[in-house]
């Protein structure tokens, strides 16, 4: 196959992938992170939402692993949407953990993590939680609550591509689906 003009198909560099991929394992940016370097435990948090945008109905979920340690959690709410339940899933499992760790947080939303990862929180907050485009930043609350929570928690994110094949992330996807169907039966 070629490009228009009979050029050659377009192929990432091998630099270009390695960048690309480096660019989805990134620490926060600084001024959300613990005052303090935390010598805590490593916890894998994988997290996702589900939304039926129609009616409003959401589902989060999230595993967090300790070692061979597991913990599952999962909720649902009503008037809701997918970006609200993807901040709920990685909200609810900082919120479980008992003491500050190290968190690597894996989740196949770009927004929450280029959030914490390009600036946008810190820019929100010097503009008065507004966006570039000055209007209020959505879910301000839970933003608010998650950079509480990056405050305790040294927080790393890597980003995978949902419905890939990731195990963990096909997991918490599933959970949080039959979150969002509980709402729908009841």
């Amino acid at each position: 196959m070629t490009r228009p003009g009979g050029k050659a198909p377009f192929k990432k560099s091998a630099a270009k992938k390695a960048e690309s991929a480096a660019r989805d394992r990134l620490p926060i940016k600084a001024g959300i992170q613990p005052a303090v370097p935390i010598a805590g435990e490593q916890i894998d948090l994988f997290s996702d939402g589900a939304c039926d945008t129609q009616a409003g109905h959401g589902g989060w979920a999230c595993i967090l692993r300790f070692g061979e340690r597991e913990l599952v959690l999962s909720g649902n709410e009503e008037n809701t949407t997918n970006n609200r339940m993807e901040l709920r899933g990685l909200l609810e499992g900082l919120k479980s953990l008992k003491r500050p760790c190290q968190v690597r947080v894996i989740t196949d939303s770009q927004y929450l993590r280029k959030a914490f990862t390009d600036g946008w929180i810190l820019n929100w907050q010097r503009n008065g939680w507004k966006t570039a485009s000055k209007e209020p930043v959505k879910n301000q609350e839970l933003w608010e609550e998650l950079v509480e929570q990056a405050k305790i928690h040294a927080l790393t994110f890597i980003w995978v591509k949902g419905h890939a094949g990731h195990g963990e992330n096909e997991r918490v996807d599933v959970l949080a689906v039959q979150e969002r169907k509980k709402l729908r039966a009841g």
